[in-house]
C-alpha cells in the first residue's frame, strides 16, 4: 500500500528497497527519528568497499540487498539521506549549493564489504555514513552545521484531558524484546497478509496501519503523507511533522481518511477501498487517534553546503 513511491528503506536491503507504482506498497520497518549522525572525531568514517558513480537520466529509485547499495537519485536527495538517516523529505534542511544538485541525477552502485543487515529499528546507521563518505570523496562535498528556525507541524494531543482516540491502543506484543532478538540474529516476525508488520507500520492510499510503533514513527509517516501529491496540503506545503504528544512507548492503530484528490486506479486485491465520503486527514487524525497537527516554527539543525563538485564518472 502507498501511492507513488515505496517499498521504503526496508530490512532486507542495505538501505532502501523502493519500488514505484501508481498504487504501491508499504513501509515495512520502523524508522528512526530524523536526526543528524554525529560522529566522534576518533571514529573512522565508514566507506563503501567498491563504488561506481555515473550520470543518469533516471528513473529515480533505490534498491538493494545486504552488502549492496544501488540508487539513482539527485545529489540533494543523497545528502538528505546521508545527514538525516534516510529521511530524504528533510531535504528542506539541506541549504545552499549549485542548482544542479536539485536536478542532475546520478547512478550509484556500491558494495559495502559486509552484509550490514537492518533490523526492525530500520537500516544500519553505518550505511548512511558510507553515503556521506561517498559524497565527500567523489563529489568533494564540504559542509557545516547550523541551527535555524524552520516551519514544522507538531503532532500533539487533541483533547485537553489527554485521552487518546479509539483507534490508538497499546500493542499486545513486546517489540523491544523482538528487536533485541532480531539484532542477535533471529528472523523478523512473520507478517500476515493485509496486516502491518508486527513491530512496524505501513501506509497506503489514504491509510496508515501500525502493528507497534512509537509516536515518532507516526510523525515520520505523516511527514510522508503531507508531502504526497494526494495529501491534504500538497507538495508545496510539505513540512516535517515532529512528535510532541508526550506519549511514551509503542502503539498500534489504523488511521484512514479521504484525500482531496481520489486515486484514479482501484486498489489492489486485499487493500480496502477509500471511502469517498470519509473525513479528511486532519479530522480523521483527531477522531480516530485523538491527535492533531499544529503549525509552528522551531530551531532545527541544517546542513549548509560550503562547496561541491560534479564527480568524474567511472
Amino acid at each position: 500500500m502507498t501511492s507513488a513511491v515505496t517499498k521504503l528503506k526496508a530490512v532486507a536491503r542495505s538501505l532502501l528497497a523502493l519500488a514505484t507504482g501508481t498504487v504501491a506498497l508499504a513501509l515495512s520497518v520502523a524508522w528512526t527519528s530524523p536526526m543528524l549522525a554525529q560522529q566522534a572525531a576518533s571514529e573512522p568514517a565508514p566507506r563503501f568497499e567498491v563504488v561506481s558513480v555515473k550520470p543518469s537520466n533516471g528513473p529515480a529509485g533505490e534498491q538493494g540487498e545486504p552488502g549492496r547499495y544501488v540508487a539513482t537519485r539527485t545529489v540533494k536527495f543523497l545528502i538528505g539521506d546521508a545527514f538525516f538517516f534516510g529521511t530524504p523529505l528533510q531535504m528542506s534542511r539541506v541549504i545552499g549549493g549549485p542548482e544542479w544538485i536539485n536536478s542532475a541525477m546520478y547512478e550509484i552502485n556500491a558494495r559495502t564489504g559486509t552484509l550490514m543487515r537492518g533490523s526492525p529499528q530500520g537500516p544500519p546507521r553505518e550505511l548512511f555514513l558510507m553515503i556521506r563518505s561517498l559524497l565527500q570523496d567523489r563529489f568533494k562535498l564540504k559542509t557545516h552545521m547550523e541551527t535555524r528556525d524552520m516551519a514544522v507541524y507538531e503532532l500533539v494531543l487533541a483533547r485537553p484531558d489527554g485521552v487518546p482516540g479509539p483507534q490508538l491502543r497499546r500493542p499486545a506484543i513486546d517489540c523491544e524484546a523482538i528487536i533485541k532478538a532480531v539484532q542477535a540474529g533471529a528472523p523478523p516476525p512473520a507478517r500476515q497478509p493485509g496486516e502491518p508488520p508486527p513491530c512496524g507500520a505501513m501506509r497506503g492510499p489514504a491509510r496508515i496501519m501500525a502493528g507497534s510503533v512509537p509516536m515518532a514513527q507516526l510523525a515520520d509517516l505523516l511527514t510522508f503523507v503531507m508531502a504526497d501529491a494526494n495529501g491534504p496540503a500538497g507538495r508545496e506545503d510539505a513540512l516535517p511533522v515532529i512528535d510532541k504528544t508526550g506519549l511514551a512507548g509503542r502503539f498500534a492503530f489504523t488511521l484512514s481518511w479521504t484525500p482531496e484528490t481520489m486515486p484514479l486506479n482501484a486498489p489492489p486485491a486485499g487493500v480496502p477501498a477509500i471511502d469517498p465520503n470519509g473525513p479528511q486527514l486532519v479530522t480523521a487524525l483527531q477522531e480516530q487517534l485523538g491527535l492533531k497537527l499544529q503549525r509552528t516554527k522551531t530551531p532545527m539543525d541544517v546542513v549548509v553546503i560550503d562547496s561541491i563538485e560534479r564527480p568524474t564518472p567511472d
